[in-house]
């Protein structure tokens, strides 16, 4: 277990929710508070087969017809007047698919995932048995964008670009907006918007190094979302595998999402909002594709 700050324990030992634990009615009471115009952002990108950041080793997601050569026959014999009918769906897609919310089981070190678990307790068939996606609940709370493309003055950071603690300071000073206990932090590099625009090139990516994740674990935030892909860069930084997933999701139990559309949001300005954000409760999953709203 690393020297840096970690969470383990601090809301017990069965705990599965992390970092989540910080978003106290009290604080998503003051989150309701934030809105001043009351437009809405949806913050999710499409989910299909091509032209989004589908990661090829996880396979694009399938959305299929789901055909009945019965459909009139049976609208008919339940009174359905003729012409009237159904359409419907299977979907087949990764969980770590387009705009989706990571689990705290998907990344382990040192053989254990958040708040020690075993990771051990993943299994082909059932899933996880600790820290699944189904664990986290309905999440709300004071929703916070820091547009570090902005700050730099640039639309989009450099491919690779490892973001820094200073970096997020000097775009919050930028923004004059301050991080509080709880807060869902949303981070803009300008990757996604180009590779959406462009069809850019799926990797490099810029993202937060090392540095920057434990910045935002000391601050206690509940959640940290990006326009990437991995919220870290990719290449890592200092070359350490999902180091930045270590410190975040195994350390300190904070849930990440990825993929995020922020357009919208850096557009507007809009750094401070009420967000709201529903996972699927897919039980021993290690992801969700999620719809993260803002009200601002």
């Amino acid at each position: 277990m690393s020297t840096r700050k970690s969470n383990w324990g601090r809301w017990g030992e069965s705990d599965e929710r992390g970092a989540l634990n910080h978003l106290t009615p009290e604080r998503v009471i003051n989150a309701l508070k934030i809105p001043k115009t009351g437009k809405t952002y949806g913050l999710s990108i499409p989910i299909q087969r091509s032209g989004v950041p589908n990661m090829e080793y996880r396979g694009a997601p399938q959305r299929l017809t789901l055909t009945n050569h019965e459909d009139e026959a049976m609208a008919r014999a339940n009174g359905g007047a003729p012409g009237v009918g159904a359409n419907e769906d299977q979907l087949i897609i990764p969980s770590h698919t387009s705009t989706h919310m990571d689990a705290l089981c998907h990344v382990y070190s040192d053989n254990k995932i958040y708040n020690g678990f075993p990771a051990e307790g993943m299994t082909p068939y059932n899933g996880a048995d600790k820290c699944s996606i189904d664990k986290v609940g309905g999440i709300a709370g004071r929703g916070v964008l820091i547009d570090v493309a902005a700050a730099k003055g640039v639309a989009m950071l450099p491919a690779g670009y490892v973001i820094t603690a200073a970096d997020l300071q000097l775009a919050l000073d930028a923004q004059g907006t301050v991080l509080e206990t709880g807060d869902l932090v949303l981070i803009r590099t300008g990757w996604l918007e180009d590779f959406l625009d462009n069809q850019s090139d799926l990797l490099p990516q810029p993202g937060i190094g090392l540095e920057a994740a434990a910045f935002l674990a000391d601050k206690d935030v509940a959640i940290v979302g990006s326009d990437n892909s991995a919220i870290e860069p990719i290449p890592f930084d200092q070359n350490i595998y999902l180091g930045g997933h270590i410190i975040l999701l195994v350390e300190n139990g904070i849930h990440l999402i990825e993929n995020l559309n922020l357009r919208e949001l850096a557009a507007d300005k809009c750094y401070e909002f009420f967000l709201s954000i529903g996972a699927l409760m897919i039980t021993g999953a290690t992801a969700s594709p999620v719809t993260p709203v803002a009200i601002g």
